[in-house]
């Protein structure tokens, strides 16, 4: 069925209002909707694909650029973006070969500069690609870069030496000693072919190392075909090998465009004391990084730990860090360091389960069946939730508390070693979520539409069916509004299991009903702290939130649940909180703690790889406090910021201008003011140009300077009246200011445009040519 042009246009419209206020999510949403109506269609794939890039989905980005690619097979940038994504999930030769198909399409559309950039690419991922190097030789010998097209031609006359093409190895550095006779390298190479010695291999580039480690981590990855799945342990150990690979990715596009700007984000966050040694750190945990990867996926166990540790040692504080470092030590059998690193990894949800169960084998090893038995238990929970339908997830995730209270009670060590022999037979296997279905299948009442059971009921002699049966009457008493009573039977049945959670947080909503909002507040601020400690971090934050929400003053409370977001990797929603705190910092007109909370979320920022866009906010909120307080200076450096991150956030570009005008910095402020310019010109914004200088114009009506740029822009437009008027106008101003030689230029410029009132003009160019 043919789609609706209509619904698509509105989608994609939607899609591109999204995108252009970063909220990648709903743009990617719009996307999807349009697609629904032509799914083929390119721009939406494209469009799809790059607010998926946005997102970290890279997976998916790659398929919508390789879908758009077909429907559109003399456009590069599909190919190029799937040479770019290629490369940063590690499939090089896919990458190499995108890249060369991208650069001759950029050839043939006559865009040379973008066709250097695939081939450069295709030399880093591909050192000995005869082709690319060929391409470069020639187009460089065109463009004149004598030095560019030499080093290309011995590179070329290296990888024929290699291939026995000796002949061809010497016409290549011929040519190049024809480029440029006084080539020293050139008579060397030619001199070793003489002499059959090897020329230099082409090497990669130096910053280059990623995509290769990101390369050898996939490797590492690729499943048997005997073997396509891997137990828990495995699958966690090689997500937080990914994610670490992936960080050192993340630092040299991080690196580059730092380079690119004037200011860091790093130097406004760390400010000027210490920057130095932050920047030392960081380039040592890198390097310590990029060793743990190539020792891993090489399987040299000890020295990855090693470098892993080195690398904590100055700065690396991630989960995925955290997990393979527990994972390493276990391998070489550190078992009391392996738990301690397993202890935090244990707050993440991408590692809970994989380290629960390595936990669970560590404290078997040692001998301490009880703690390995509860290991094992919560392992078990978390897998079962897991897999449970949404709807049954948290009810299901509650039996489970109360089991795990029950197991505590229990001192028979032959249950509970029966328990951990039973869980890890089930869960430390490829196939453990089909094992966890078919036992699933064996519990009592499977199918039939009742509570969920855990199916730890099969594992465990512990049911405590008489509690069960007590929390729903109390369920029941609250519905009906029966508050006393409930509350009255809460306290009978702590008598049974003082410590179940579930209880607990059932009473502290008893409170909240009852109007005791300080007793609601305590009570899930134990319930929140209590979770924390077992390292269930999402119900933790869960009931943290809801202290904040009863309490939203309380800053204590969102310092507690920015932490706990932060040990669980929800670096954004901690900011989320970051901004909600400073907010309330705000109301209380304490604006230093204001700013010292955005900058403390800044440093967040630094350390996980969020939405730009969150950074750029935060920026604003920090210069908005910076003009309040009316230090300028600050407010210019943050706002630069702003500028290089975002270089058509048309705001900060205004509040830079103002800034330097106001501060007296005149040619600083019209130089910041031509690259906005320049900026939009290049991007064919020329509505927005005109806009832009109409409203400077209004905020500086004296400035000749700022009326002569939109002049200028008139011109350029066409728009000749207009450009007549604020020539008119600049004349009267330089005449005002005795400037006669000036207003005599500027009418001979209202004269060349042929205005209908020439002769007016010519009269009074005579006028003051004539004094």
């Amino acid at each position: 069925m043919a789609g609706r042009m209509n619904v698509f246009q509105q989608a994609m419209n939607q899609g591109h209002s999204a995108a252009w206020d970063q909220l990648w999510d709903r743009a990617a949403g719009f996307y999807r909707q349009a697609l629904d109506e032509f799914p083929d269609n390119p721009q939406a794939l494209t469009s799809l694909g790059l607010a998926l890039i946005e997102l970290q989905d890279y997976e998916q980005a790659l398929h919508c650029y390789q879908k758009a690619e077909k429907g559109l097979p003399d456009d590069p940038l599909p190919l190029e973006k799937i040479a770019q994504l290629c490369e940063r999930m590690g499939k090089l030769d896919v990458a190499a070969q995108a890249a060369l198909r991208a650069a001759e399409l950029y050839l043939k559309n006559h865009d040379v500069n973008k066709a250097i950039e695939n081939w450069d690419r295709v030399t880093r991922l591909d050192p000995e690609n005869l082709q690319a190097h060929s391409r470069l030789a020639m187009v460089n010998e065109r463009l004149g870069e004598k030095s560019k097209a030499v080093a290309e031609y011995m590179v070329i006359a290296s990888i024929f030496q290699s291939s026995g093409s000796l002949e061809r190895a010497r016409q290549a550095v011929e040519q190049a000693l024809k480029i440029d006779p006084t080539s020293t390298e050139a008579r060397q190479a030619l001199g070793f072919l003489r002499d059959y010695k090897p020329l230099p291999k082409p090497t990669r580039p130096h910053g280059s190392t990623a995509p290769i480690l990101m390369s050898q981590v996939r490797q590492l990855q690729s499943p048997s075909a005997t073997q396509p799945e891997l137990d828990p342990v495995s699958q966690a150990c090689q997500k937080a090998l990914t994610v670490l690979a992936g960080m050192l990715f993340e630092a040299e596009e991080e690196s580059e465009a730092a380079a690119a700007g004037r200011h860091g984000l790093q130097s406004i966050v760390i400010g000027s004391t210490g920057s130095l040694n932050k920047l030392m750190d960081r380039t040592r945990y890198l390097m310590h990084l990029s060793q743990l990867v190539d020792f891993q996926t090489r399987g040299d166990i000890p020295q990855a730990a090693e470098a892993l540790q080195r690398a904590m040692d100055v700065g690396l504080d991630h989960p995925a860090a955290f997990f393979d470092l527990g994972y390493l030590y276990a391998q070489v059998g550190r078992l009391e360091s392996a738990l301690r690193q397993l202890q935090n990894a244990v707050k993440n949800a991408d590692f809970a389960l994989g380290a629960r169960l390595l936990m669970g084998d560590l404290q078997r090893k040692k001998g301490l069946i009880k703690e390995a038995s509860a290991e094992y238990l919560e392992a078990l929970k978390l897998a079962d939730v897991m897999l449970a339908p949404a709807e049954t997830a948290e009810g299901l995730a509650q039996l489970y508390e109360l089991l795990i209270e029950s197991h505590h009670q229990q001192q028979d060590p032959r249950i509970q070693k029966r328990l951990c022999d039973n869980v890890h037979d089930m869960l430390m296997r490829a196939d453990w979520r089909a094992k966890l279905r078919s036992a699933r299948q064996q519990l009592p009442g499977h199918g039939q539409e009742s509570s969920p059971v855990p199916l730890a009921e099969i594992l465990t002699e512990a049911r405590s069916s008489q509690v069960v049966e007590l929390m729903a009457w109390i369920y029941d008493l609250s519905r009906h509004g029966h508050l006393r009573s409930a509350m009255e039977e809460a306290y009978r049945v702590m008598q049974f299991a003082p410590t179940y959670l579930a209880l607990h947080s059932l009473m502290g909503e008893l409170l909240v009903k009852e109007k005791d909002q300080q007793g609601a507040v305590t009570k899930f601020q134990v319930v929140s702290r209590a979770y924390a400690s077992r390292g269930e971090m999402q119900q933790a934050i869960r009931y943290c939130r809801r202290v904040v929400e009863l309490a939203p003053m309380d800053l204590n409370a969102r310092a507690k649940l920015i932490e706990q977001l932060m040990a669980s990797g929800q670096f954004e929603n901690a900011l989320e909180e970051y901004g909600q705190m400073a907010e309330v910092y705000y109301s209380l007109a304490d604006l230093s703690m204001a700013r010292k909370t955005y900058m403390d979320a800044l440093r967040v920022t630094q350390q996980s790889n969020v939405d730009r866009s969150l950074k750029i906010r935060l920026l604003h909120r920090v210069a908005d406090i910076d003009m309040q307080s009316l230090d300028w200076r600050q407010a210019l450096r943050v706002l630069e910021q702003v500028r290089t991150l975002q270089p058509d956030d048309e705001d900060a570009r205004m509040q830079i201008i103002q800034l330097n005008f106001r501060m007296g910095q005149e040619q600083q402020a019209l130089a910041e003011m031509d690259n906005f310019l320049a900026y939009l010109s290049s991007t064919n914004q020329h509505k927005k140009l005109g806009l832009f200088l109409t409203g400077m114009v209004n905020e500086h009506p004296e400035s000749i300077a700022v009326r002569r740029r939109l002049a200028d822009a008139y011109r350029q437009f066409g728009q000749l009246t207009d450009a007549i008027t604020q020539l008119d106008t600049i004349g009267e101003m330089l005449l005002e200011s005795g400037d006669r030689a000036g207003a005599i230029q500027t009418i001979e410029t209202i004269i060349a445009l042929s205005p209908p009132n020439r002769a007016e003009y010519v009269t009074l160019l005579r006028q003051l040519q004539n004094g």
